[in-house]
């Protein structure tokens, strides 16, 4: 009794606390959409409604479906009528198709190996990162601020300063999802290793073992499954990423993305949003599956 009558004024605090963050988050908000308002930065454009039934039709419509329903003669001309060109849509869509088919496929590749990198990279400083391992500050703080840095800065950020480097192509891609993913791997990682019963831990410390033998013996094979969880988490999100990289050159999925956008193709942009949409969604089941089986 006398005991849960002390924890009163704790929990009457922690309420008074939260209450006094959610009104300074409502400020917040409230301060963004005034000053927003004030610069008249919050206007829909002229006729928002006209352009949205238009765009929604036509994304209604996705492009492959004229593989079959595609005019087989699609005849072009100018305005006096003279015949310019003839088209045949369905093998124009088709040709589309597979070159969608080649992006994927390369979309898929920078994602995976973007993902490993950043795993690789992530894991020694989520050892040095981790508390409960006891690694010397300097390096602790060291690699702690790496992580950090690596979490700010967006992987188009580090795409558009790699394309400088190393020039057009995947492999810009594969960077820059592995620099920013280290970011999130280290702290997931890390934080992994300090939820760690150190009971083990000390136990294997206490007959002499090294550094790298207490991490291969007491620490990876707890935390093996949740590492692999965090992995195909973060791998998934790849995905989704790397489909922007194609604004900066990296190709894949990307690239026709900024093509259909900046010719307003919404019937071929929104066929490589179902792409993206099923690759997602696809990988989603596979990932849930091997976390049950690892659970």
């Amino acid at each position: 009794m006398l005991t849960a009558l002390a924890r009163i004024p704790s929990i009457r605090a922690g309420r008074l606390g939260f209450l006094a963050l959610s009104l300074s988050y409502l400020m917040l908000v409230v301060v963004c959409l005034g000053s927003l308002a004030r610069e008249d930065e919050l206007s829909l454009g002229r006729n928002p409604l006209t352009n949205l039934i238009k765009t929604a039709s036509e994304f209604a419509r996705p492009s492959f479906v004229d593989v079959w329903l595609g005019n087989p003669r699609l005849e072009y001309r100018s305005d006096d009528g003279t015949l310019l060109r003839v088209e045949n849509r369905q093998q124009v869509e088709a040709d589309y198709l597979a070159g969608l088919g080649r992006a994927t496929w390369t979309t898929l590749r920078i994602a995976t190996l973007g993902s490993l990198l950043g795993a690789l990279l992530g894991l020694p400083l989520a050892v040095l990162t981790a508390r409960n391992l006891g690694a010397p500050k300097p390096l602790a703080w060291l690699a702690k601020g790496t992580l950090d840095s690596a979490r700010a800065i967006h992987t188009l950020v580090f795409g558009l300063v790699l394309v400088g480097i190393v020039g057009l192509g995947p492999t810009a891609g594969i960077l820059a999802i592995g620099l920013h993913s280290m970011g999130s791997y280290g702290k997931l990682f890390a934080e992994a290793i300090e939820s760690l019963d150190m009971a083990a831990i000390d136990a294997v410390r206490s007959v002499g073992a090294s550094p790298m033998q207490v991490f291969f013996n007491a620490v990876w094979p707890s935390v093996l499954p949740q590492f692999v969880s965090s992995h195909l988490y973060i791998w998934e999100f790849n995905i989704r990423d790397s489909t922007i990289l194609g604004l900066i050159g990296a190709g894949g999925l990307g690239l026709l993305i900024t093509e259909a956008t900046a010719l307003f193709q919404w019937g071929r942009l929104a066929t490589v949003l179902l792409v993206v949409i099923a690759l997602v969604v696809s990988f989603d089941a596979l990932s849930r599956r091997i976390r049950e089986a690892l659970s």
